[in-house]
């Protein structure tokens, strides 16, 4: 066994609960110091609490600490950046107005005039672009920048502040696969300059791509501490899950029969006067399913939401299942429900669920008004109480209790709720938006069983993903969308990442240009 002064931190029977939630058990954790460690495990399996115990949001009930050699017990964030402990987490934290030098140098300024604090900083800066190939454009507002940038600048206000560990959380959820392939450069730049960098990711492909070691837990517990390079997905699913998974689904060639949905020179200007769909054109037939690649915010959220009835085009049409939406003729949700359209939304939380409805009441939500869930002018609680359970038991929505309320649901079985509602009801037209956002490895196996058994039921499948993992695993054609617009289309059996991801970032490569004859 290595001396504990060769690990960067060292976890020893790390102990926390909330109320009844054993949120981490007896964890311990060697991770060598100069190397890129990966931890996965499923939702609730314990891992942001652990990275929030190091990092100092929480403190643990019981157990030992040791970074660099030395014991460690933060009780803020301060204290553990201090410790030489920088954190990037999944949801940015930047300020959009200030620029990206402003930004990092928030809270760390060396001199009490801002102009001193920010020239030093620049020089600082500079240098530490060049060592890790991290080039920011420093005095451009943050929200003016991509999200990759956005990243980096997150890397560098840890780097500015003498981070020599380096918390990623999901670092590459809104990263095209070139983004997350340059990241990856810069990470091995760190490594290499002796940066010890723990990445928290459900991505296996990504975390075998990267890391030296990979730390598993399932359940609060830690369960296994692999070498990389003798390991692989099938087998770190497995010890996730605690079964065998099947990553890839099995299908048969689609066979696409009449169109279902057809989109006609669809624009969509929002409220602030932002065109965020343009002249978008394509069909989707029984049978098939098609995918929306892009990176998250580029229109495909509102191509969704203008389908489901949610918001209203500006110009162009919409033929759908044979009803056509267009400025005169406008249709809500629930017409949209009405004519055999369901909607599995990207957002279950702002657009899919109410937290305050039991479970009962969220399976029902928006086909409340069906003849089985009705007994004359009352509700037939015994039919929903009936139809409720029998659902959450196929789906293995988890606990089967439908009085508990939607809040108290994990995010993972809150969307099967959500996605058994939808596709209980035999929709002839299936919307789906991010269907396994939040899901663990398992769910996620079962959830594209059932979307491929509704495409070769002969229903039509528009699925938006920013998975492309998900994208090449359903889709039988892919559509690639850049700043509101359809770049490209390309067949499932023709695309890759790489493929994809030029196409994402506005790059068509010349031999699907050939295919579509530009």
């Amino acid at each position: 066994m290595t001396q504990a002064h060769n690990f960067a931190i060292e976890l020893q029977e790390i102990d926390k609960r909330f109320g009844a939630v054993h949120a981490n058990n007896s964890i311990d954790l060697q991770v060598p110091a100069g190397t890129i460690h990966g931890i996965i495990g499923e939702n609730g399996a314990g891992k942001s609490t652990l990275m929030s115990i190091i990092y100092g949001f929480y403190q643990p009930d019981s157990g030992l600490m040791i970074v660099s050699g030395r014991k460690y017990h933060p009780t803020n964030s301060q204290e553990a950046i201090a410790a030489g402990i920088g954190m990037v987490h999944q949801h940015f934290m930047l300020v959009d107005t200030f620029t990206a030098l402003e930004n990092i140098i928030l809270g760390a300024e060396t001199h009490w005039q801002l102009k001193e604090s920010l020239s030093s900083a620049r020089k600082k800066l500079h240098q530490l672009a060049k060592d890790y190939g991290l080039e920011v454009p420093l005095d451009t507002p943050v929200g003016e920048l991509p999200v990759g940038i956005q990243q980096r600048v997150e890397i560098l206000k840890a780097l500015y502040r003498n981070a020599n560990i380096l918390i990623l959380d999901e670092p590459t959820g809104v990263l095209t696969p070139q983004e997350a392939d340059h990241l990856f450069v810069i990470l091995d730049k760190l490594r290499a300059q002796g940066t010890t960098v723990i990445i928290i990711t459900h991505k296996l492909r990504e975390v075998l791509a990267i890391t030296d070691n990979i730390s598993v837990m399932r359940q609060g517990e830690m369960v296994a501490h692999v070498e990389t390079a003798h390991t692989n997905k099938e087998e770190l699913a497995e010890l996730m899950v605690g079964r065998k998974v099947r990553l890839k689904v099995d299908k048969a060639p689609a066979i696409p029969s009449q169109e279902r949905i057809k989109v006609v020179d669809l624009c969509f200007t929002d409220k602030s006067g932002v065109e965020r769909v343009k002249h978008v054109n394509f069909s989707v037939r029984a049978g098939e399913v098609v995918g929306i690649a892009g990176v998250s915010g580029n229109g495909q959220s509102e191509i969704l939401s203008l389908l489901s009835g949610m918001i209203s085009p500006t110009s162009g049409e919409v033929f759908l299942n044979d009803h056509v939406i267009n400025t005169d003729h406008q249709l809500d949700p629930q017409q949209i429900r009405n004519i055999g359209v369901g909607h599995i939304p990207e957002d279950r939380h702002k657009q899919g669920l109410i937290n305050k409805f039991d479970a009962q009441e969220a399976y029902i939500l928006g086909y409340h008004n069906l003849p089985k869930y009705n007994k004359g002018l009352l509700q037939n609680k015994q039919a929903i109480a009936q139809l409720c359970l029998e659902s959450m038991k196929k789906w293995d929505v988890r606990p089967n209790d439908i009085h508990l309320k939607t809040a108290n649901f994990s995010g993972g079985n809150q969307q099967k709720l959500v996605i058994a509602r939808e596709m209980e009801e035999n929709p002839e037209v299936l919307l789906v938006g991010q269907p396994t956002r939040g899901v663990d490895i398992g769910a996620i196996e079962y959830i594209h069983q059932q979307i491929i058994a509704s495409r070769d039921a002969g229903k039509a499948v528009l699925l938006v993903s920013v998975e492309l993992d998900e994208i090449l695993t359903l889709a039988d054609r892919i559509l690639v969308m850049f700043d509101g617009a359809i770049v490209g289309e390309v067949s499932a059996d023709k695309a890759d990442e790489k493929t994809l991801g030029l196409m994402m970032a506005n790059i068509v490569p010349d031999h699907i240009k050939q295919e579509q004859g530009e």
